[in-house]
């Protein structure tokens, strides 16, 4: 009889922590499971979106809720950001990291991703700086972008072969080589081609399977509950995978790291971003100076970052804008006949003549929108204690700017799974500019590579609708518009008809 007491006192104490107390300083949010949280939530409505539209309707904007034990304060209405990660912006420059992840995956607390404070701060503001001498923003980047733009364009009319069509091509690897040589080349000074494209698509493949992975629920699970990764199926299946990866990314950029350093002459002007940072650590050591956070480790976790960064939600989003010219062939044609119209010579299309493609910008916008690929926002931590929405937040809480509530918010965007241009446009055709349209985040964190981003997106877009013209292969049903659940929700893979245009 005692014990069934015990047992009784245990369940009803244990049920009570899980269902009030740990939750009763915080926002409402959906009723999280013990240990697991809300992760059975997202697992029956993956990639996740519906969750965070669903609960942004019931708790108006702000809630909470539980990946395995960890609680996330969730903001999902626009006004509220800007009152918040904006406005009081140094409250949420934290970064909620997982230290054991961290030790495993990079040796310890380095890059500009997943650091905060002093560090973070310094980190980005010299990531800024030497990439503003490299171009960013610039004339000198479009070129760049331009001369990759060239290649893939050239390479895919060699492919199309004398008729100038295929029925079956897969988009996705041109896109990857191009976005995948700027980053590259920015970061290491040189391009993928020749014999260096084999070690790329090794790289490449290795990142897509990285992506689904660190994104899966299993995942998440393991990081707020890290001695999981020590049990099967947990240990062989998700985390060793996951060491094999990291592996295969640490023999790739320490080999460059190192390649770099063989080769540095401080005489010379850095041309990559590599040699820059080199020349950081080598200027200190000759001012005698403490080297900080300048040393090849933090180097190494920079170059992962920016890579990573730098390619992988650029040709995410260009694969989910193709797929949606293939689903709509009359914004096809409407973008075919403004370009058309409006850029008669055989010159490239760029950046300046955003003004005088207003559609075709748009539709980049549209792309960005529907592309959506942060269904779960990268984690902020409050640097002090706070208040949103009437609601006290502690100091080290984990916070989100949850983007893809917004972006698919039907009171900002009707329709919004629809894919329409027209949302970015007056009546009378002009650019529109809408303020909600936030697929880089917001405040102080938000991307830092953002305007190369944008650069590369409109420029490729541009210009390979401008020479060829995507739709369904002869005999098959359109690609799926599905997304994979991952860190960035990809598209599943597609091939279609291409056909050159001019």
């Amino acid at each position: 009889m005692v014990s069934w007491l015990i047992i009784g006192a245990a369940t009803v104490a244990f049920l009570f922590y899980h269902m009030y107390w740990k939750r009763r300083n915080l926002p409402p949010g959906p009723m999280p499971l013990p240990l697991f949280g809300n992760l059975h939530n997202i697992v029956f409505n993956l990639p996740g979106y519906s969750c965070h539209t669903k609960w942004h309707k019931e708790y108006n904007g702000v809630y909470t809720y539980w990946i395995g034990t960890l609680p996330i304060v969730s903001v999902s209405d626009y006004q509220l950001m800007q009152e918040t990660f904006v406005k009081d912006g140094d409250t949420y420059t934290g970064r909620k990291r997982f230290d054991w992840l961290s030790d495993e995956f990079r040796g310890g607390n380095y890059g500009v991703i997943e650091t905060d404070g002093p560090m973070w701060r310094e980190q980005r503001r010299f990531s800024l700086h030497t990439l503003r001498d490299f171009g960013f923003g610039r004339n000198i980047m479009e070129e760049k972008i331009l001369d990759e733009v060239r290649e893939m364009t050239a390479k895919l009319r060699v492919d199309l072969g004398a008729t100038g069509s295929a029925p079956k091509i897969d988009l996705a690897g041109y896109l990857d080589i191009c976005v995948g040589s700027i980053i590259n080349a920015i970061l290491f000074g040189y391009r993928f081609e020749g014999e260096k494209l084999a070690e790329f698509y090794d790289m490449k493949e290795m990142l897509d399977n990285h992506m689904r992975l660190a994104g899966r629920p299993e995942m998440l699970l393991i990081m707020t509950l890290p001695w999981l990764r020590h049990f099967p199926p947990f240990s062989w299946a998700y985390h060793q995978a996951m060491i094999v990866n990291r592996n295969k990314m640490w023999d790739f950029f320490g080999r460059q790291v190192s390649e770099h350093e063989r080769d540095f002459d401080p005489t010379v002007e850095p041309t990559d971003y590599c040699q820059a940072f080199l020349k950081e650590i080598y200027r200190r050591k000759e001012a005698g100076e403490d080297e900080g956070n300048f040393h090849t480790k933090q180097l190494f976790s920079h170059c992962i970052d920016l890579w990573i960064a730098g390619m992988e939600t650029t040709i995410t989003t260009l694969r989910w804008g193709m797929l949606h010219m293939i689903h709509n062939s009359d914004i096809q044609a409407k973008i075919h006949a403004e370009i058309d119209e409006n850029i008669t010579s055989d010159r490239e299309i760029q950046m300046s003549d955003k003004n005088i493609l207003p559609y075709t910008m748009a539709a980049v916008n549209e792309m960005q929108r529907t592309a959506n690929i942060l269904a779960q926002n990268l984690l902020h931590k409050t640097t002090r204690d706070t208040t949103i929405n009437g609601y006290k937040i502690p100091e080290g809480t984990a916070c989100a700017p949850q983007i893809c509530a917004v972006l698919l918010n039907p009171e900002i965007f009707p329709q919004p799974e629809r894919f329409d241009p027209t949302r970015f446009l007056n009546a009378d055709g002009s650019p529109k500019k809408v303020d909600e349209l936030v697929p880089f985040s917001l405040g102080k964190r938000q991307c830092l590579g953002e305007s190369l981003a944008r650069m590369e997106l409109f420029l490729v877009f541009a210009n390979l609708l401008r020479k060829f013209k995507l739709s369904i292969s002869p005999g098959e049903e359109p690609p799926s518009l599905k997304g994979q659940m991952g860190v960035t929700v990809q598209p599943f893979s597609y091939k279609c008809c291409i056909e050159a245009r001019r």
